[in-house]
């Protein structure tokens, strides 16, 4: 058996897989805001399933943001009371038990590359489209962590190739200003649609005009389509890899794995493009089982 534990910032969800990759149980319980609570809640949690199929062994955690190679501390967390804390060591100590964290873009990817849609290829770059822009990268079935702990991160690097006035209005959270998650999410999908129509829609509104034959949701998820090929080209002509599996929210919509390889030839260094976009076998369920593989050498 493997236990992994989900942090979100709406809910930690622990669960138990059995040696075929299928879970025993889940269980989940709210998300607290002050740290030592987040803590408590996940020793909680993690005794439920625990206790309930006799399990011991160590706990493998996905989480926001990520822990500096460095000082150990963590850092670029959405969830604000984890930055600047050193998590592993001080859950490790809760838990009374060998913990290891990655972010969630890190789970998902080695999640869909050990036993889902990546599986049997070398390198796998799974990304996270929702209301952000994630990423990570597995190679031989184990994350590619980088000597600072943020490798993968391509939501916080420019637009590539940007048109005329494109960074305009596309200030970061991180303080800089056309990075890629302020384009390239269902936020961002949104703000172009409000741009344009002057009307504030979620991005399953906009995707459900589009799908109706609306010419103006139409025309902004083909931008998204082309911003989402710049920056995978980007990707290809950085990593090279294999497969890149798309999750979260916008991994649903099922013209993206038409259309975006369709960019890909304006901005690839490579004549022949062989790498392979694939929609994601597990989900939402990608991280939580991604935390649990983490012990997986």
């Amino acid at each position: 058996m493997r236990l992994g534990i989900d942090l979100g910032g709406t809910k930690i969800e622990a669960a138990i897989l059995d040696d075929s990759g299928s879970f025993i149980c889940r269980e989940r319980v709210p998300t607290p805001k002050d740290y030592n609570d987040i803590m408590q809640a996940i020793k909680a949690v993690r005794d439920q399933v625990a206790d309930a199929h006799g399990y011991n062994g160590p706990v493998g955690i996905c989480t926001p943001g990520s822990a500096s190679k460095a000082t150990g501390l963590m850092q670029g967390s959405n969830s604000q009371s984890l930055n600047g804390r050193d998590l592993a060591s001080d859950l490790q100590a809760v838990l009374n038990a060998p913990v290891r964290i990655s972010n969630d873009a890190n789970c998902f990817a080695l999640s869909e590359a050990i036993d889902g849609s990546g599986a049997g290829y070398d390198s796998v770059f799974g990304v996270i489209i929702g209301t952000g822009c994630g990423g990570g990268i597995v190679v031989d079935q184990k994350i590619v962590g980088g000597v600072n702990g943020i490798a993968g991160e391509w939501g916080h690097v420019p637009l590539p190739w940007p048109v005329d006035h494109e960074y305009e209005g596309h200030d970061c959270w991180c303080g800089r200003t056309g990075c890629l998650e302020t384009y390239i999410s269902g936020t961002g999908l949104e703000l172009d649609y409000f741009r344009i129509a002057n009307e504030k829609l979620s991005a399953k509104d906009i995707l459900a005009k589009a799908d109706s034959g609306d010419i103006v949701a139409d025309s902004v998820l083909q931008v998204l389509e082309d911003r989402i090929g710049r920056g995978l080209a980007m990707i290809i002509n950085i990593l090279d890899p294999d497969a890149i599996v798309l999750g979260g929210g916008l991994s649903n919509i099922d013209r993206l794995y038409t259309n975006v390889p369709r960019k890909w030839p304006g901005y690839v260094f490579s004549k022949a493009i062989d790498t392979k976009l694939l929609k994601p076998t597990y989900g939402d369920s990608s991280g939580i089982r991604g935390a649990a593989y983490l012990f997986n050498d």
